[in-house]
């Protein structure tokens, strides 16, 4: 793990020597503690009252600690009393002003955080307050302290029978809280969550969709904790769960209440936390090599308009998994053309050959088989192209023949028994490979066999909303405001809910030959995903699957995932604003393929629940030029 241990607070309830509180918590292992801006039964009166004319300092002075402490060890934490959505006019005037003065004295200590409790589905004026002042440009990060699930004296009559259709799950589910306050607050990246983990847990769609959101601390009670036999606490295995994802979306524990468990003292809680960071299982290669790109978006490559570099060539070249598929897809193609055609010598062309991984793989496979094979390695790029040569000069000798050229304009001296390609992108055809081996099957034999032989490309809906905010952050002057929300993207999901499982959306397949037809590329398909938990969508992931030759595949779709293979992210189809979806709707996108001859580009919108405007009519934001 890139952090060596937890990064875990402890709360108090109260602080009358702020010293003391810090202290006690750097003795029993804590980072941070969460301490109240101001004394929590220092009630302030505005506008009426006996205390409206009292003079006195509102809280501790901030020289009791030095600046480098406040900003970097103490969590600020808004008073309990404060009702800034109360009905009574008094006190929610009262609660306005008194909010106010705590936000401000925080900002004067320049702590890191600010915690504030989110009480109830009735949020609008917090949500207007908070977001004036976080709009004034503070640099704190605000977390909403909001449980998992509600406690019973915040439903109040939230099952009377005569409630509208969606009022109970909106009063009940915490989620619903949250999403009122951040929509209203223009989904502003510096309010997130601090989730207060339950005793009991909600359900695994409804954890799912916690692990999509912005959690930034998880808030864990010492009730919540259990006693092993050594006295010790510990969490329930399944608590134990929520916690390592939690982990990995780098959020920081903070432990509440008083130690439960005698002399352990509150040490025990921090060590066992630490315990289950340290026992996480290790990261895979997939993990290792996506370290730090996670939730970064990335322009799809288009390797028939820009000549890749050494450096990208040689990313790709170290997947442990990818070659070793081409080569053993080779070894049966090979095989199997023997036993076909009785061939002495089979005629091999890799198409697109990069730095020559797959003519390695043929060769490879060539001399497993004990099969002759000629090679022609056909690329385009002419920096690559000298790669090629050396090879051919130092290792090759002459089986293979290097050819630099389009594969579509090249004129080969023979046909092929067997063309081999790699040529796909995140989402299967996005790098136009049904185009190029359209244009270079002409020179594969009648019943000569292509490598791959299909794919087809998945589609999932997702919710993100990092992903969503990172998309209308990616402004660019040349183009319209709504084009970043009409651009896919390759992105390392991670902080993200896919909302039901991938289904197949494109097929392609190879060779694509009809008699008397011209090969059409263009597709149309409506696909249909269910939802169990109401949730904002915020797009789609795009995945694919491969099959290189028989039982050999290829696969990104996370169902069938090709163990340690990482040269593929998925792709992410954002939508211009994010839709809310009820549990037990159904999501509707319809999803364009096109093809003017010029360029390629896809077209999408959402038609259930609610119809929205077309993303990326005629290319205007994306194309992929051929």
């Amino acid at each position: 793990m890139a952090s060596q241990r937890v990064s875990c607070g402890r709360d108090f309830t109260s602080s009358p020597d702020i010293n003391g509180t810090l202290n006690e918590a750097v003795k029993s292992g804590f980072d941070f503690a969460c301490v109240p801006v101001v004394n929590p039964r220092f009630k302030r009166e505005f506008f009426n009252g006996p205390a409206k004319n009292r003079r006195a300092a509102l809280t501790r002075s901030d020289m009791l600690l030095t600046s480098e402490d406040w900003s970097s060890l103490i969590v600020g934490k808004m008073s309990p009393w404060l009702q800034l959505d109360s009905t009574n006019e008094i006190i929610r005037k009262n609660s306005i002003v008194a909010f106010k003065q705590e936000l401000a004295f925080a900002s004067h200590l320049s702590v890191p955080a600010i915690l504030i409790p989110l009480k109830g589905p009735n949020c609008a004026n917090l949500a207007r307050v908070l977001n004036s002042f976080v709009l004034q440009g503070h640099n704190h990060q605000f977390w909403m302290r909001v449980p998992m699930i509600a406690p019973e004296d915040s439903l109040g009559d939230v099952f009377e029978e005569e409630e509208e259709e969606g009022k109970t799950e909106l009063k009940h589910d915490t989620w619903h809280w949250w999403n009122t306050l951040r929509l209203i607050c223009d989904c502003n990246k510096k309010i997130s969550i601090a989730l207060e983990v339950t005793e009991n847990l909600p359900s695994t769609q409804a954890i799912d969709r916690w692990c999509g959101e912005p959690v930034k601390a998880a808030i864990l009670p010492t009730s919540i904790f259990l006693t092993n036999k050594k006295g010790y606490p510990v969490l329930s295995r399944a608590h134990q769960q929520l916690v390592k994802r939690l982990f990995k979306l780098d959020a920081q524990m903070i432990i509440v209440g008083n130690c439960r468990h005698g002399d352990k003292g509150m040490r025990s809680y921090q060590q066992y936390l630490d315990h289950l960071w340290q026992n996480q299982d290790p990261p895979d290669k997939v993990m290792q090599f996506a370290k730090g790109y996670e939730d970064y978006l990335q322009c799809p490559l288009q390797p028939l308009m820009d000549n890749l570099e050494s450096q990208t060539y040689e990313v790709f070249e170290k997947d442990p998994f990818k070659y070793s598929q081409y080569q053993k897809a080779v070894l049966l193609a090979l095989q199997d053309r023997v036993k076909e055609t009785n061939s002495k010598v089979v005629v091999v062309m890799v198409l697109g050959a990069g730095r020559g991984p797959l003519v390695t793989a043929s060769m490879n496979a060539a001399r497993k088989a004990d099969i002759k094979i000629r090679v022609y390695a056909v690329e385009k790029n002419p920096n690559a192209v000298v790669t090629l040569e050396n090879l051919k000069c130092e290792v090759w000798g002459d089986l293979v023949t290097v050819v630099s050229c389009d594969m579509r304009t090249w004129d080969p001296p023979e046909k092929a028994d067997i063309i081999v390609s790699e040529l796909l992108g995140s989402f299967g055809d996005n790098e136009l490979s049904p185009e190029c081996l359209d244009g270079a099957e002409r020179f594969l034999k009648d019943d000569g066999i292509s490598i791959p032989v299909n794919y087809t490309s998945f589609l999932a809906p997702l919710s993100s909303p990092k992903l969503w905010t990172e998309t209308r952050n990616c402004k660019d002057q040349n183009k319209p405001a709504d084009a970043p929300f009409e651009t896919p993207y390759v992105v390392k999901l991670h902080n993200m809910n896919v909302l039901d499982t991938a289904q197949p959306l494109f097929h392609f397949h190879h060779p694509n030959r009809v008699k008397g037809e011209i090969p059409d590329n263009n597709r149309y398909e409506v696909l249909r995903f269910n939802v169990q938990e109401s949730v904002l969508l915020h797009g789609f992931a795009g995945y694919f699957e491969c099959v290189l030759y028989a039982d050999v595949t290829l696969s990104i779709v996370p169902e069938t995932h090709s163990p340690g293979m990482f040269s593929w992210f998925p792709m992410y189809f954002p939508i211009k604003e994010p839709v809310f979806v009820r549990s037990g709707n159904h999501i509707a996108v319809q999803f364009w393929r096109i093809n003017d001859g010029k360029k390629v580009w896809y077209e999408w919108c959402i038609s259930e629940p609610e119809v929205k405007p077309i993303h990326n009519p005629n290319g205007r934001a994306y194309t992929i030029g051929l």
